[in-house]
């Protein structure tokens, strides 16, 4: 009786003539995954889009928040007076009083000033928001803004709509929000 030397008469491998046959995709294959992947791509670049909008929009509440409470530092030092500002400015050469020279000691960072959904304004004019001037000189109790209360009327908003909703506000109240409040009520 002969050993046998461990190989049986089927052949199981990929070898044909003493050579390997590499198995890679087909181009059918190779087409189905870059569908799919194009398919997942149009759909996770929308949502993570979505995602970064509204952080943005966080952000600069949180930083309208901080100009709020840098603003409430300053009335303390100015009797309750508004600051007299102009709405903004064009460039950083103006030499004119805005909320980034005339807050700036009271937040302590140039930084407070940018929207992080601000890609041009702020490099431009050191600021990405604006100051209602109609409430420059004011007392902080004695806003006014065609009969709407303190608490509705916008202090300071952003130059532009960047974020999911339209612009933020910082209300005469000191609060921040991405809903317009200031709508007169009818008596």
């Amino acid at each position: 009786m002969a050993m046998s030397s461990g190989r049986t008469g089927s052949n199981n491998s990929d070898e044909t003539d003493g050579t390997m046959k590499s198995r890679g995709f087909t181009l059918v294959e190779a087409v189905i995954v870059l569908t799919i992947i194009g398919v997942l791509m149009a759909v996770v670049y929308p949502v993570a889009r979505s995602m970064t909008g509204k952080s943005q929009q966080a952000v600069c509440l949180n930083l309208l928040r901080s100009q709020g409470t840098g603003l409430q530092a300053y009335l303390q030092e100015h009797n309750d007076m508004m600051p007299e500002l102009e709405t903004g400015r064009k460039t950083k050469n103006e030499n004119v009083p805005v909320l980034d020279t005339v807050l700036l000691p009271y937040t302590g960072s140039a930084e407070m000033f940018h929207c992080p959904a601000d890609k041009e304004h702020f490099e431009k004019s050191g600021n990405s928001y604006f100051w209602n001037k109609l409430q420059s000189g004011r007392r902080s109790t004695d806003l006014y803004f065609f009969d709407v209360k303190n608490e509705r009327i916008p202090l300071i908003f952003d130059k532009e709509a960047w974020h999911p909703g339209g612009t933020n506000y910082l209300y005469g109240d000191l609060s921040s929000s991405n809903k317009p409040r200031f709508v007169a009520e009818t008596r």
